[in-house]
């Protein structure tokens, strides 16, 4: 049965992002740091069109969870970095060029509607209006039996979260101290309830897996 999945980088102090982000710098200042555990794995390497990397028990992970996936959900400012009309924006196609790594269908959250983008390699892009509750349906639908990931940011993962339409959450708790950023649940409702349902450690990351409820 199909899952909805919350898969994201954090800092030991909770941020998914450092403060001033930027065209040249999307994740804040100290943000890449959260991503140096993934970037030179195999199964992050292949999709992204890179020869090479390691395959170990990070790379497992990784594995795992893109194996499952039909689609994908994110906001705005993660597609692109920016929040105003669609014409004002400077990167309007996204941060991952002419044939991004998804290779199935991606929702993207957003107040601005806009036509479907379809990409090269199989991935396309479409822009919901109507809410969190909306962009998961269809999501749900697009992924064909498949699990659907929300992956970022902070303030698409906050809304999946208390709209209660998460399943499952995974954290990759990477030891540095951003100190200000964005941070992952602020904002979160104290009803909800997570169960640890798995602890996986290596030397860059430790993957925590919660049940949500």
């Amino acid at each position: 049965m199909s899952k909805v999945k919350i898969d994201i980088s954090v800092s030991l102090d909770g941020y998914v992002a450092g403060p001033d982000p930027s065209l040249d710098d999307p994740l804040g200042k100290g943000g890449e740091q959260l991503h140096e555990w993934v970037v030179g794995l195999a199964a992050w390497r292949k999709p992204h069109g890179l020869e090479g990397g390691e395959t170990n028990q990070d790379s497992e992970v990784v594995e795992e969870l893109t194996a499952g996936l039909g689609a994908t959900a994110m906001g705005r400012r993660m597609f692109s970095g920016g929040s105003g009309p669609w014409e004002e924006d400077p990167n309007a196609n996204g941060w991952w060029g002419a044939e991004p790594p998804f290779r199935h269908p991606v929702f993207v959250l957003t107040h601005h509607p806009r036509e479907r983008l379809e990409m090269k390699g199989g991935t396309t892009f479409e822009f919901v209006t109507d809410g969190v509750e909306a962009a998961l349906e269809r999501a749900r639908v697009a992924a064909d039996g498949k699990d659907v990931n929300v992956s970022g940011g902070a303030d698409a993962v906050q809304q999946c979260l208390n709209a209660r339409l998460v399943d499952e959450m995974q954290l990759h708790v990477v030891p540095v101290a951003l100190g200000s950023g964005r941070r992952l649940l602020d904002g979160l409702d104290p009803a909800i309830r997570f169960e640890i349902d798995r602890v996986i450690d290596s030397p860059s990351v430790t993957h925590l897996r919660y049940r949500v409820s």
